[in-house]
């Protein structure tokens, strides 16, 4: 699969303004979701990205307002980097230069395994199956950026 754009540095790929439009599928009760929102990466003291989310949610037919934020520092080799919660937990790494990466993390009893694909300059895709006793989940999204 030749479709996938390496990318030799995540933090400088990823900076600046993406618009944001995520799917949720609860795949045991067939409800669903939608997330239409920005995502800013902006620079952290220190070094890294703060990444910043916000937008509007709607889970069967519900609308309100979302947001999250985390931190994506740089990572144990060149051009990747060690992505973390707000308050600095561990989330999972992120290595672009294949322009494709797998991430697992372990949540509770459930497990969330992502997979992260660039399809060009301007666009990528974060695709997270949730599965664990309460949970069987596909969250899909994609990233355009807005310069």
């Amino acid at each position: 699969m030749g479709e996938f754009w390496p990318v030799p540095d995540v933090l400088a790929y990823l900076a600046g303004r993406w618009r944001v439009e995520r799917s949720v599928r609860d795949l045991a009760s067939g409800a669903q979701g939608h997330f239409s929102g920005t995502t800013v990466f902006g620079p952290l003291d220190g070094g890294g990205l703060l990444h910043h989310e916000s937008g509007t949610f709607t889970w069967q037919g519900v609308p309100r307002p979302a947001e999250r934020t985390l931190r994506f520092l740089p990572g144990s080799s060149p051009g990747t980097a060690d992505v973390r919660f707000a308050d600095g937990r561990p989330f999972h790494d992120l290595d672009l230069t294949s322009g494709r990466h797998l991430a697992d993390h372990p949540c509770s009893a459930d497990l969330y395994r992502g997979e992260f694909t660039v399809r060009d300059r301007d666009h990528w895709r974060t695709v997270w199956r949730v599965g664990g006793p309460t949970k069987d989940l596909i969250l899909t999204t994609e990233y355009a950026r807005e310069d």
